[in-house]
């Protein structure tokens, strides 16, 4: 590819991250296809349909160079990146694709023969799915089809709400939807392969939480990851699990969990999921995309009609950056994904290019720490950290309401404590004033009061069994 062609499909930003100036954002990407392809007569509009195993059928379309065109090579990686998004923010295992030939082709050969395209087979479609990835070449589309169901809400009783994250585990007890004790505890549990100390720590968890209950009614949680029926399908806190103990303990662990405590409501989704419902209980609103920025990346949504889909929204998997030499993912071996970008191991790559010298060997929570200790004393090395994953941020948003219907985001977790959280929401503002002024006007940002980070995700989490399930 030229070097013009090369400027013209991948647009330099307006806003320039301070500490990342070869930052390649997908949405611009996008938006300039579409602009120039609007005026090329031989253009084609690409119409995809990606379905889901109970039926649920999800459309997106863009028009695409045509077969011949000097960039119908970018065509290709353009549609293999944004199906990638499609796959792990909405999910799916068979692919029809209404477009060139060629483009056809290359999906195929991606799922099939490109390590990058494994992992995404192997994860999405065998572990979530049970099917290989297909690409069905087709112009006879499958109609659309939706799932969306009421997410918790339920505040009577007496509850147990936790939350599993990849630095530390939450547990609050919650009388009439009122939390009368809150804990958060330290615990390693990526680096962990027997089971039994996953088993342990929840229960602990659970145990002290009862503690503070007349009585224990339902018992729910969140937790990084894909589940069904409370049923793990993946999840990155059992990355180190050997497989044959996976399959023997890890699979049916909350069921587990669920019998220990005499078989009570029980119920665990995404965390994702559980930080978007949160905010739209506070905020008495729907249309919200949640976005937690931890040790890995979680997200959730919940539809304008205050509903959950059948969506993964696994958004740490999907591609924010176009770039071909863009951080890479250390699990998929990807590389520009949103895990890079917004998390703890976005704050760590930064270090070294903001000048900020830490010992290698240090956690990545106690390197986001430090940088949080340089941030409350105004060191603008730290500044720059924040200031870089802001615009990393105005971006993506931008980039999300290609595939979300949204009107309110809500923005937490560590990376967004304090001072350097203010920054970040204020750069993704900006950017979005800058370059998508239609889309600035429209969507409204919410941070968690400390009350609400406290409690807000054990409420929610308490309240998603229904004590008559």
């Amino acid at each position: 590819m030229s070097k013009s062609a090369r400027e013209f499909v991948l647009p330099t930003p307006r806003v320039t991250p301070v500490l990342d100036p070869w930052f390649r954002p997908a949405a611009l990407a996008v938006r300039e296809v579409r602009r120039i392809t609007k005026d090329l007569a031989e253009a084609r509009l690409v119409r995809i349909a990606l379905e889901q195993t109970d039926g649920s059928v999800s459309h997106y379309s863009l028009s695409a160079f045509p077969e011949g065109h000097p960039l119908e090579s970018f065509t290709n990686r353009l549609f293999e990146r944004l199906m990638k998004f499609l796959l792990w923010a909405r999910g799916g295992y068979r692919i029809y694709v209404d477009g060139p030939a060629s483009l056809v082709e290359s999906l195929k050969a991606h799922y099939t023969q490109n390590p990058r395209g494994q992992f995404d087979d192997l994860v999405i479609g065998h572990k979530i799915y049970g099917h290989a990835i297909e690409v069905v070449g087709t112009s006879d589309l499958p109609e659309p089809r939706s799932y969306t169901a009421p997410l918790g809400r339920h505040l009577e009783g007496n509850r147990i709400g936790f939350d599993l994250g990849g630095s530390d585990r939450k547990v609050a007890a919650v009388v009439e939807g009122k939390v009368v004790f809150s804990e958060e505890v330290v615990w390693d549990p990526i680096r962990q392969a027997d089971p039994q100390y996953h088993f342990d720590g929840i229960m602990d968890s659970l145990k002290r939480a009862a503690a503070y209950l007349p009585s224990v009614d339902a018992i729910g949680g969140s937790a990084a990851g894909v589940y069904v029926n409370n049923r793990v399908r993946v999840a990155s806190l059992f990355r180190s699990v050997p497989a044959p103990l996976f399959e023997s303990r890890i699979k049916e662990l909350f069921l587990e969990i669920k019998r220990a405590w005499n078989n009570v409501p029980f119920e665990l989704a995404n965390d994702g999921e559980v930080t978007a419902l949160a905010g739209s209980m506070a905020l008495g609103e729907n249309g919200v995309l949640g976005i937690a920025m931890g040790t890995s990346m979680a997200a959730g949504y919940v539809t304008r009609e205050g509903n959950i889909t059948t969506w993964l929204n696994e958004l740490a998997f999907a591609p924010v950056d176009l770039r071909l030499d863009a951080p890479v993912d250390e699990w998929s071996g990807d590389v520009g994904c949103g895990v890079q970008y917004f998390s703890q191991q976005c704050v760590g790559r930064l270090l070294g290019v903001a000048g900020i010298d830490l010992d290698p060997a240090l956690p990545l929570p106690e390197k986001l720490k430090m940088v949080q200790c340089l941030m409350d004393a105004g060191d603008y090395r730290a500044a720059k950290i924040y200031q870089t994953i802001g615009v990393y941020l105005g971006y993506a948003i931008a980039l999300y309401a290609e595939f979300y219907d949204l009107s309110q985001l809500l923005v937490l977790g560590r990376v967004t404590s304090g001072p350097g959280g203010e920054i970040i929401l204020s750069e993704a503002r900006r950017v979005l004033d800058v370059e998508f002024p239609e889309l600035s006007s429209g969507i409204r940002f919410h941070v968690p009061d400390e009350k609400e980070k406290r409690h807000g995700q054990a409420i929610a989490a308490a309240s998603l069994p229904s004590l008559s399930s």
